[in-house]
């Protein structure tokens, strides 16, 4: 028995030793961070909830703080702990690469995280693009800016590849917005304290600041706090870098307002372990792994709260349930011990077994679930991404409000940048030179105008916009606004009328802000201007009355224009809101109309019926409490508008009368434009060299075109009434005008609209802004090429063959009219008057055409077709020259041998000698 003790003895020690040993490492793997910092912790979590996955897996990490020296020791002594692989983010690339290219080149796979060094000796890297998000800051930036303002860059440690790569890519992007001024750039080494006290500094030097872009969340919260403490937090943007969920981060930031933005900097711990044990066993992995990142912003942020929420509830879970898998496996040990002390060393090793097995399976399941769990979060996270790039493109859509103002823009500057080049070349100002001036005037002051408008619109958007208010005699106030109106109302035969009460007893005075009662007046009068053909009228209306015991005023505008139809009345404040190609613009006139009405606390309305008018009714208090004393001439603060600038604004739209061309000799060149300085500049540049006759719209230049037959014609596409694209489209499938070349001019450089003008058979087409000489040369080809079409009619006939450039139209009007020559060749009667009636054109259009077809006018056809045919019977027959002058249609033999001889060179009698 007592022999037994020893081998007992030897047994239990034997279970003791295997029950407190652990199970064995397979796999070590080394991880050296630069940093401590709280996404570093994160990734370390991630690593090592990832490594609990693999069996025979052991993860051991150091962190550098920081210091070059001690990450260099870091990795030397993982190197000598014989790790199997090497996961690194190194602190200076150029400092610590020697030591990762040592592990490298002892064969231990090295796996890059977060930062790249500049060397190839590394095995895979792991991480986000980081010129990617500074790309995306970037033209995140932009659109929050609108393309103007200051920003501060708070970098992180200048020699790391993710500052440098962001920096780069923020860079790209900045180059395109010249106005986007980066006023600073600090080095705050990724350190919140430090950006604070950087930033807290700066703040004292720039007394404006439109956004701080910080390389990291910590950086932007020290920031933050620097601006708090200065008071200048609300006028300034924060943008940061990182998107961590927990009280006080990124996320955190940007659900509380203090951070307007940051983009999700992916830790990706789950995807090192996955590519590093792909590495070590041997499997297929991708060299290069880039994280995607994403916007954070108001939108999204609590999305994101609530989704890292559940994560962390899960990965709480997951710690639980290692925890209690660990407690159960101390616990299994122990009874294991004591179940081997007992002897019952075959039955406890069975059921320790069987316990094992089912711990084992319940632990692949539980990974299993959670690998599930998981991977329908990443499709949840992906979901998420998606919807902040399609919540980025919604903000990419307001960007279509600057595509709709180009049209605007574009016109004043085609009047501005031309004309100013010319003078900038001339010593001497003549009188065309001061008229040039004058356009560029007049057009700087539209520009103005719209500038204005769009700020103040953005003002509204973004709830900056306030109120001056003061009291003002509102029926002075509106004498003076309308009278800029009466010289348009003038020319466009328009009646215009002003009605309020009468001022004899009392002057009308109003609480309002007098600049924005002026705007809403100049917006609703311009629209009604614009609209409101030729004879019609336009009048305006002011009353009082009384609404809950308190006084309120009712302004009304009514035109009898075009009015709008049902279905777009209730839209027409919509912001960027357009009925159609006619009715084209910025699209805010009349939402920032309603805005500037609300900011009175009244209201506006809209009554039209298409084709009969409209009209827009404005309610609103007449006083307010808060509103300063009435003061006695607030209307010199209002000066009125000039009427260059009134006219540009209203598209100029008055009927142009254009005079009858002469007959000079000279190419008539037919202008259609609804602004009236666009018809003047270019009346400027072709009248020396060519007859000038103007339209105002598409409708009246096809008009003209049919009485005149031009040829050439040079049409804006964006005009009231008919556009361009309507009008070529009508002067190509008319027989007057089918012939004549059509210029397009068009502020679009859009390839779909080219496409379209070309299939409603423009012959060319010119952006604005555009060159006289480059104009000039055009209309000089268009016109050169038509004159070599008519040397294929020089010998007189009208015959047309396939190689003939001519359109279906033309050809068909020469073959119908040759054929009505020849059937009354013989008639001495035959005029041009009649062969217009039998074409359908009148004397002068016959002309016109003939002449731009061929070459030759209608009688000069006549005769030569006449002369052929009395050749080939001189030729034939035996009839004398008498019988064929009469049966051709020449009522004299002395004439008819006039004619012969001037076209074939000899007469008829010397032709019968040399015939026989």
């Amino acid at each position: 028995m007592k022999s037994c003790i020893p081998l007992l003895l030897t047994i239990l020690m034997i279970c003791l030793l295997s029950s407190c040993s652990t199970s064995t490492t397979d796999y070590l793997i080394g991880v050296s961070q630069c940093s401590d910092d709280d996404w570093r912790t994160q990734l370390n979590k991630e690593i090592l909830r990832e490594a609990q996955f693999y069996p025979g897996v052991r993860v051991e990490i150091r962190a550098a703080n920081d210091d070059n020296d001690r990450q260099i020791r870091d990795i030397e002594e993982l190197i000598g702990m014989g790790i199997d692989l090497l996961i690194v983010s190194p602190n200076v690339v150029d400092d610590v690469s020697p030591a990762i290219e040592k592990a490298y080149q002892k064969g231990i796979p090295v796996v890059l995280i977060d930062r790249r060094t500049r060397s190839e000796q590394c095995t895979a890297f792991v991480g986000a693009d980081n010129y990617d998000i500074g790309q995306r800051a970037g033209s995140y930036i932009a659109n929050r800016l609108e393309g103007h303002g200051k920003i501060v860059e708070v970098r992180g440690l200048a020699t790391s590849t993710p500052d440098t790569e962001r920096h780069r890519g923020l860079m790209e992007v900045l180059k395109n917005y010249p106005d986007i001024e980066i006023i600073d750039s600090i080095d705050a080494g990724w350190f919140e304290p430090k950006a604070e006290q950087l930033f807290d500094s700066l703040l004292t030097c720039h007394p404006h600041i439109d956004l701080v872009f910080c390389y990291n969340d910590r950086m932007a919260a020290g920031a933050y706090r620097a601006a708090v403490r200065h008071q200048r937090e609300k006028e300034m943007l924060f943008i940061g870098v990182d998107a961590l969920y927990g009280e006080g981060k990124g996320v955190d930031m940007v659900s509380k307002g203090q951070l307007d933005a940051t983009f999700i900097y992916p830790t990706g711990g789950d995807k090192v372990m996955e590519v590093a044990m792909n590495i070590l066993q041997g499997k297929e992995f991708e060299k290069e792994n880039i994280l995607s990142t994403a916007l954070v912003n108001k939108a999204n942020a609590r999305i994101m709260q609530m989704q890292t929420q559940q994560i962390n509830a899960l990965d709480g879970k997951i710690e639980t349930l290692n925890s209690r898998l660990d407690v159960f496996l101390t616990r299994y040990s122990t009874q294991r011990m004591l179940l081997y002390a007992c002897i019952l060393i075959i039955a406890l090793t069975i059921g320790l077994l069987i316990m094992a097995v089912r711990a084992f399976w319940t632990k692949v399941r539980l990974n299993e679930e959670l690998s599930r769990q998981k991977k329908q979060l990443e499709e949840q996270r992906d979901q998420l991404i998606e919807l902040s790039k399609q919540l980025e493109e919604a903000t990419h859509a307001k960007l279509t409000f600057f595509t709709n103002v180009s049209h605007d823009f574009r016109t004043p500057l085609t009047l501005i940048a031309d004309p100013v080049d010319q003078l900038s070349q001339s010593t001497h100002l003549d009188e065309r030179e001061h008229f040039l001036l004058n356009i560029v005037h007049k057009n700087v002051t539209v520009l103005l105008r719209l500038v204005n408008q769009i700020l103040d619109f953005r003002k509204y958007e973004a709830g900056k916009l306030d109120l001056r208010l003061s009291q003002f005699d509102l029926s002075a106030a509106l004498h003076e606004w309308t009278d800029a109106f009466r010289t348009l109302a003038y020319q466009k035969h328009i009646r215009f009328g002003l009605h309020t009460p009468d001022e004899t007893q009392e002057p009308h005075v109003v609480t309002a802000d007098a600049e924005k009662m002026e705007r809403i007046v100049y917006n609703l009068l311009s629209n009604a201007f614009k609209f409101t053909p030729e004879a019609g009228s336009v009048q305006v209306d002011l009353s009082f009355f009384t609404q809950d015991d308190a006084p309120w005023l009712r302004l009304q505008v009514t035109d009898t224009g075009a009015g709008m139809p049902a279905e777009h009345v209730q839209h027409i404040f919509e912001n960027f809101y357009q009925i159609d190609v006619h009715h084209a613009g910025s699209g805010i006139g009349l939402a920032l109309v309603k805005a500037f009405v609300e900011m009175h606390h009244g209201t506006i309305r809209v009554d039209s019926t298409e084709g009969k008018g409209t009209t827009f009714t404005i309610e609103m208090p007449a006083f307010r409490q808060d509103a300063p004393p009435h003061a006695p001439a607030p209307r010199k603060a209002l000066p009125p508008m000039k009427e260059g600038a009134l006219a540009e604004a209203t598209q100029g739209t008055a009927q142009v009368h254009a005079p009858s061309p002469e007959d000079d000799g000279r190419e008539t060149v037919l202008i259609v434009d609804d602004n009236r300085d666009i018809r003047d500049y270019v009346r400027s540049v072709l009248e020396g060299q060519y007859n000038v006759i103007e339209a105002a719209d598409g409708k009246e230049g096809l008009s003209q075109a049919m009485k005149y037959v031009p040829d050439a014609i040079i049409c804006d596409v964006m005009m009231p009434v008919m556009d361009g694209m309507e009008c070529c489209r009508r002067l190509k499938s008319e027989l007057q005008t089918s012939h004549i070349p059509v210029m397009m001019l068009t502020a679009y450089a859009m390839d779909e609209q080219k496409i379209k003008g070309y299939e409603c058979g423009a012959d060319s087409y010119i952006a604005k802004p555009f060159s006289a000489a480059l104009l000039t040369t055009r209309l000089r080809n268009l016109i050169e090429n038509r004159h070599r079409l008519q040397q294929a009619f020089s010998n007189g006939s009208l015959n047309t063959d396939r190689k003939t450039p001519l359109a279906d139209i033309d050809k068909g009007f020469l073959e119908k009219l040759q054929d009505l020559i020849g059937q009354r060749l013989t008639d001495p009667d035959l005029s041009v008057e009649q062969l217009g009636e039998d074409i359908g054109l009148s004397r002068v259009q016959l002309y016109r055409k003939t002449k731009a077809l061929s070459g030759y006018s209608p009688n000069e056809l006549v005769r030569i077709a006449r002369l052929k045919r009395a050749a080939s019977l001189l030729a034939s027959t035996e009839k004398t020259i008498a019988e064929i002058t009469y049966e051709v249609g020449f009522t004299s033999p002395s004439y008819f041998t006039k004619c012969y001889k001037d076209y074939f060179g000899e007469s008829p009698t010397e032709f019968l000698k040399r015939k026989k």
